[in-house]
């Protein structure tokens, strides 16, 4: 029955359309508008009866007539001086408005080479420009009305938890008459902003889907982000970060580290908190569908394009600062936050519009790990320009192996530092090859020792004693090795290196112990018992002369000597003794069986075995020990 009745108003219908083909009076028209907006059934009934130049003729009043309805409908709304918005019944007519308008010109648009078509279509495009500039206008206000301030942690809008620190808050006199209020730490980045109320929301929405349907989503993208853009920004500067305000050399001063912390935190708090809740608003507010995706892809990258580019901006402004080795661990600061982000960084930018971001995140971080091996460089060669110049006193540790070892120590307890060296690179010329380091930041440390112990080399040139030269490659080598070992850096070296090192030291103790006691050992060998009383008793009274004359020397001069590790001062005195005392008994012992010599050593024997015990602990304390002769 429902079909019968349908076939039966298409009749009339068409007997309709045959009628008003033949008349040209205004009320066919407006028969023919109200029929065409009754159903589109109709409309293509009507045309099915009416000739080719009546139907156009017929189709294009149709058309002219919708204009002019939707003009006076449109132009109430966009001449108003009120958001239309403030009244939702107001918002749905004008948006139904526009969805006729759009769906009007579409249906026209293939049938523009008529020039009575294309007259309409013109008046058409007019009047949806000025409905696009119209909601234009509505999108901003209701973003503008709309937005949470990102760091009221009261209200139902934003709900963000921001770190402050004391110091910053001087940093507003522009908002001395507001009050700011501060939340706790963030201490857990898996948080999201609402930053605008989900009614508003739905209003930016559905006209966003208007404009991008009507071929103005750029338009729509760009109001977007011309009032996100500030919302962004305004949240890092309270964050204590305002871009780059300084110059790059500025960024090299030692206040730099209080700059550092502040972008730190920045950066994280914009990669894991602002732009992904961005990007979630981006995506409510244009949709989820294939026509919009550009839209929303282009509105995320135009309102976190200035501010991520500032944050990566100061970075890169770290990168290509000076390469002292002080600022490797500021660099690492860095390095290690933009390698933490990159994974988010490339799931955020990962669209064609914010491609140019990723990549200039990805760029700026490879240029912080080439600062950073480029800093192991300059470290190389700090220490080959270390002048001589005058030698450590007492052969004590040099303050270029202090540094230097206290320094890799330092460095090599950032296990980050070993990626940053984790590419395949070519062992220095001149690197010991008699090991196999576990990596390369293995071979770079181990090039940079090299470059230390020829240094220190050169340096006990300076010591014209051969002992105390010595000495001074014991005290060293000694700390070399012990800040080796029980650390990352003997990880990173291995044991083989220890062990040939620890052997260097051992050398070093047996140059020591020939260059200053041999000569006395010597004195004291005894001689062949075939000599003559006179001659042995001769010969006895020299070898004590020349005993006395060389133990006071030794003893007074390397009683100014020091040793830095006790242990090793310990071992050194106990090898002394080892060697001296039992030379030194046998001596006294034939000695003091001479004929006719109890006269004689009263006046000539100035060390007994306490004495000469006494004498070689007093050694090595860095100052001389006064006095002379027997206790």
């Amino acid at each position: 029955m429902a079909d019968n009745g349908e076939e039966k108003l298409i009749a009339v219908a068409r007997h309709i359309a045959k009628t008003l083909g033949h008349t040209d009076n205004g009320m066919a028209d407006d028969i023919l508008q109200i029929f065409s907006n009754f159903d589109g059934r109709l409309r293509e009934k009507l045309g099915e009866n009416l000739s080719d130049g009546d139907d156009l003729r017929s189709r294009v009043a149709v058309f002219d007539q919708t204009l002019k309805s939707l003009d006076r409908q449109i132009s109430r709304y966009v001449t108003v001086d009120h958001p239309i918005w403030s009244d939702s019944a107001d918002a749905s007519t004008f948006l139904d408005a526009v969805d006729e308008l759009v769906a009007a010109i579409r249906e026209w648009t293939p049938m523009a080479a008529e020039k009575a078509v294309t007259a309409c279509l013109d008046r058409a495009e007019d009047l949806l420009q000025q409905s696009m500039f119209r909601l234009e206008e509505e999108f901003k206000l209701l973003m503008e009305r709309g937005g949470a301030d990102p760091f009221d942690n009261t209200g139902s809008g934003g709900g963000v938890y921001v770190d402050s620190d004391d110091e910053e808050e001087n940093d507003v006199n522009e908002y001395d008459e507001v009050e700011i209020l501060v939340a706790h730490p963030v201490s857990d980045y898996n948080i999201i902003i609402d930053a605008l109320p989900s009614g508003t929301i739905n209003d930016l929405h559905e006209i966003s889907k208007r404009m991008v349907a009507a071929g103005y989503g750029k338009e729509c993208s760009l109001a977007y982000s011309s009032c996100r853009r500030d919302f962004l920004e305004e949240s890092l500067s309270r964050l204590g970060f305002s871009g780059l305000q300084k110059s790059n050399s500025a960024l090299e001063d030692d206040d730099n580290e209080v700059e550092i912390d502040k972008w730190i935190k920045a950066i994280n708090m914009a990669v894991r908190v602002f732009y992904p809740s961005e990007r979630r608003l981006c995506d409510r507010v244009f949709g989820y569908s294939s026509s919009t995706a550009a839209a929303a892809d282009l509105s995320f990258m135009e309102a976190c394009r200035i501010s991520a580019i500032e944050l990566l901006n100061f970075a890169n402004g770290i990168a290509m600062g000076s390469r002292a080795p002080d600022r490797l661990f500021k660099i690492l600061d860095v390095y290690e936050a933009v390698k933490d982000l990159m994974p988010d960084i490339e799931v955020l930018f990962a669209d064609q519009y914010c491609l140019f971001i990723r990549n200039e995140a990805i760029g700026v971080w490879k240029r912080l790990g080439e600062s950073i091996r480029g800093i192991f460089m300059e470290l190389e060669n700090l220490i080959r320009r270390d002048p001589a110049k005058a030698a450590v006193p007492g052969g004590g540790l040099h303050p270029i192996t202090r540094y230097v070892m206290n320094y890799l120590r330092a460095a090599c307890s950032r296990p980050t530092l070993e990626q940053v060296f984790d590419e395949n690179i070519v062992p220095p010329v001149g690197v010991d090859r008699s090991f196999s380091p576990s990596s390369p930041l293995a071979v770079q440390i181990a090039w940079i020792m090299e470059v230390l112990e020829s240094n220190i080399e050169a340096k006990s040139k300076i010591y014209r004693d051969p002992a105390l030269s010595s000495v001074f490659m014991m005290n060293n080598g000694r700390y070399i090795v012990k800040k080796v070992k029980d650390d990352e850096l003997g990880s990173l070296l291995g044991d083989d290196w220890i062990r040939k090192h620890a052997a260097k030291v051992r050398q070093y103790h047996v140059n020591y112990q020939r260059n200053s006691w041999n000569k006395i050992l010597n004195a004291l060998k005894l001689d062949n018992n075939n000599l003559s009383p006179n001659v042995a008793s001769k010969s006895m009274k020299e070898k004590l002369k020349l005993f006395n004359s060389h133990f006071e020397e030794i003893c007074r001069t390397q009683s100014t000597w020091a040793i830095f590790d006790e242990q090793l001062k310990e071992e050194l005195k106990l090898s002394v003794n080892s060697a001296l005392l039992p030379a030194y008994k046998a001596f006294l012992s034939r000695f003091l069986n001479i004929q006719d010599i109890a006269k004689y050593a009263e006046k000539h024997l100035k060390f007994n075995i306490e004495d000469v015990e006494d004498r070689i602990n007093g050694l090595f304390q860095g100052t001389a020990v006064s006095g002379s002769g027997r206790k």
